[in-house]
Formats: C-alpha cells, sequence, structure tokens
C-alpha cells in the first residue's frame, strides 16, 4: 500500500565529527568572529595580582574547530588558582555538550568565578553562565533557554536514538539552570520555559533568580556576533529582531591583499616573509585537502594572520566541501567555499536547497511489481474445462444405459 509523504531531508553531520549527531542552535548564519576562535583568555599577565582573570565568550561555542578541552587546557594553564575570574558573555550559544564541560568547570573553580553577561547568552551561552558562583548581568542584555536542536540523517532507529540522546540533552540543560542557588521557578515550570523558548530581560532573569546582579549600560546587543543566525527563532523579542534586520556593521581590520596580486599567492613574489611563507602553506594545504582551486580564497579567509588562521580556514573550506558531497549537492561545494560559509551556515544552505527539492515523495513497503508480466504457466481456458465436463457427463450416461 502507498502513502504520500511530504518530506523535509535534514542534512547529516559535518563530514570529519567524532559525534554521530550535534546539538546545536536553531539557526542559520555565522555566529562566529572571524578570527579563528570563540574565546580569549586576556589581562594573564597583568601586574597588580588583585586583577582578574578574564575570559571573554563572543563567539559560537565549539566553532572554528576549537573545543571545549582545548578552553579548558587553556584556562588552567593562565589560572594560578587565586586570581578571581570573570567570564565575559556575548553568545549565540553553540555545541551543548562544550557548554555542559564548561559550566562544570566554573562551578569546580568556586566563589573565584563570576559570568558577566555582556550581549547575548542563548542556549549553550546561558548553560555556561549557570556555572559560575555568581551571575552579572547587563540591563540591556539578554538571557535565552530552550530545547536542544539537531541536524540528523539516517533511517528510524537513527532518529529514534537521536531523539532519546536529545532528550538526555534536555535533562541536561535543566540541570544546569537548576545549579542555580536562589531560583523562584520549579521544575515544572522551568521545563515549560525552556520548552517555550523563553527569552529574558536582566530583570526577569534576576527576579527568577537566575542572576544576581544587574550592572547598568555598557552592554551592548548590537556588538554581538553574527546576529543573522536568530532568524529561525520563533519567539525572537521584537526589540532583538529589530536590530536583527539593522544592516550589519562594517568589520575594521586591516585589509586584506586582493586574492588577484601575486604577491598574496606566489611566496616568491612577496615583500614579507612570514606572509610568503604563509601563503605557501595554505596552498600546500589545500592541495593536500583536495581543494587546490580554492587557494586564493583561503588566503583571503584567513588574512595570512598566522599558522592556526590559514589551518582553520582550510579545515571549514574541506569540512563544506565534504558535508555538500554527502548530501549529495557537491555542486554547491565551491560557492559556499567562495563565500567563506561555515559548516553551519552550509547545513542551512544544504537544508533549503534539499527542503525545495524534495516535492512528494512515494513511501511504500512493497518489492517493485511488474504491471504486465509474463505468463509463468499455460493460461486455463474456461471453454475447455466445461467442454470436457460436458464429455464425461455424457460417456457417464451412456454407460448406465
Amino acid at each position: 500500500m502507498k502513502k504520500q509523504l511530504h518530506c523535509a531531508i535534514a542534512v547529516a553531520m559535518a563530514a570529519a565529527a567524532t559525534v554521530p549527531w550535534q546539538i546545536m542552535n536553531k539557526g542559520e548564519g555565522d555566529a562566529t568572529p572571524q578570527d579563528g576562535s570563540w574565546y580569549r583568555i586576556n589581562n594573564m599577565d597583568a601586574d597588580d595580582p588583585s586583577a582578574p582573570l578574564e575570559i571573554e565568550i563572543y563567539g559560537e561555542i565549539g566553532s572554528w574547530g576549537k573545543t571545549a578541552a582545548q578552553f579548558l587546557a587553556e584556562l588552567k594553564a593562565a589560572d594560578d588558582g587565586k586570581r578571581q575570574i570573570v567570564v565575559a558573555i556575548n553568545s549565540v550559544g553553540g555545541e551543548v555538550g562544550d557548554g555542559f564541560a564548561i559550566h562544570n568547570a566554573l562551578q569546580r573553580l568556586g566563589e573565584r568565578v563570576t559570568a558577566r553577561i555582556d550581549g547575548f547568552a542563548l542556549s549553550s551561552g546561558g548553560v555556561v553562565a549557570m556555572g559560575a558562583h555568581k551571575v552579572q548581568m547587563h540591563d540591556n542584555a539578554m538571557l535565552m533557554m530552550h530545547n536542544p536542536w539537531a541536524w540528523a540523517a539516517g533511517d528510524s532507529e537513527e532518529f529514534r536514538k537521536l531523539a532519546d540522546i536529545m532528550d538526555q540533552m534536555l535533562e541536561g540543560i535543566i540541570a544546569s539552570f537548576k545549579h542555580r542557588p536562589n531560583l523562584t521557578v520549579d521544575d515544572a515550570e522551568l521545563r515549560r520555559m525552556i520548552n517555550a523558548e523563553t527569552w529574558l530581560t536582566a530583570a526577569e532573569a534576576k527576579d527568577m533568580g537566575f542572576v544576581d546582579e544587574v550592572l547598568s549600560g555598557a552592554g551592548s546587543l548590537r556588538n554581538s556576533a553574527g546576529l543573522r543566525v536568530l532568524n529561525r527563532y520563533r519567539n525572537m523579542p521584537d526589540s532583538v529582531r529589530a536590530q536583527v534586520e539593522k544592516e550589519p556593521e562594517q568589520p575594521t581590520e586591516p585589509d586584506v591583499p586582493a586574492t588577484d596580486d601575486p604577491a598574496t599567492t606566489d611566496p616568491q613574489n612577496s615583500d614579507d616573509p612570514d606572509k610568503a611563507a604563509l601563503a605557501a602553506l595554505a596552498v600546500a594545504e589545500c592541495s593536500k585537502a583536495g581543494i587546490a582551486d580554492h587557494a586564493d580564497v583561503i588566503i583571503k579567509a584567513s588574512g595570512l594572520k598566522d599558522e592556526a588562521a590559514v589551518m582553520a580556514a582550510v579545515k571549514q573550506a574541506k569540512d563544506v566541501k565534504a558535508l555538500c558531497v554527502l548530501a549529495k549537492q557537491a555542486a554547491m561545494a565551491p560557492d559556499l567555499i567562495k563565500a567563506c560559509a561555515t559548516v553551519d551556515v552550509a547545513r542551512g544552505k544544504l537544508f533549503d536547497k534539499l527542503v525545495a527539492n524534495s516535492g512528494q515523495v512515494e513511501i511504500t513497503n512493497h518489492p517493485k511489481v511488474d504491471d504486465q508480466p509474463a505468463p509463468s504457466a499455460k493460461a486455463v481456458d474456461p471453454g475447455a474445462v466445461y467442454a470436457k465436463r460436458r464429455n464425461q457427463q455424457t460417456a457417464s450416461k451412456g454407460a448406465q444405459a
């Protein structure tokens, strides 16, 4: 029996990922600062030992190939075990697993840690903030919680496993928010808020016990990286949406040399030996990764800042190409790489493409049957059957007479 099913095909996780699924923010767009990382550790060598160690989480957690493990290793190396630690957050979220790891690490550091929400603390960004001993929030900042969300591909069993994992992730998110000692909402209300995708102002967050102190001024939503990633959140406040629709601010970074300048692609023509070496590295790594025709894009995207920036740009392009191949949309890879699209952006574009092409799909549990199969035996002639019966009846009557 055939059934009609309108299908929206979800794109598989990025190639080279080490886990079968990624639980992430529901949205598309690049939410990561273009400097090769989503965090910075500042004030490590302060002359004043009383000055706090400041950590900035100003990007999409877990992006650029930087994991929570790397973040925590750098934090451990910078922390002397005595100084106060301030975690400044302006993030649309990111990998939930990384968010849990950072949350728990901040809890272990105890009373020395203060989280300061400068702009957005959304999704995993909020999970991280809840791990601090004290939470401050600027009066124009936003805190948001929602259910975990994922892309996946596979058979029905894979989707059942994914649903179970997401339910477990949800319990972890709930537990993280319940770690705040002064909550005024019970478990049922917290679950309702998370399921409803709830946005909170600083005053609301403080009233509910998620935040300990509201700060005046200085914070800014406008400066948050990648506002367009929020476009798919269903309950985004009008005040935030208005800022999303504004034209993005122009970057103030130094101009990157044009890609058609031989000095940027030919190490022999560069006046800067370091940049020449980095350009040569970019060309070599692109060739090794099977994206040699995109070397100019990698050079421009990395700005030839350092080896890490070059390698991050190469990995991003390689992963985007692999994702397109996995989604059977290899033709989209060149344009996405040229646009310096992240894997998450590529997923969104591929998803839109596949949904647009999906149309109606017939699903049947029966094998294909030939409408006019060749006869496997001689066909029966009803007339011959009846004639044979009449002959038998006539013969029988004659025998009785």
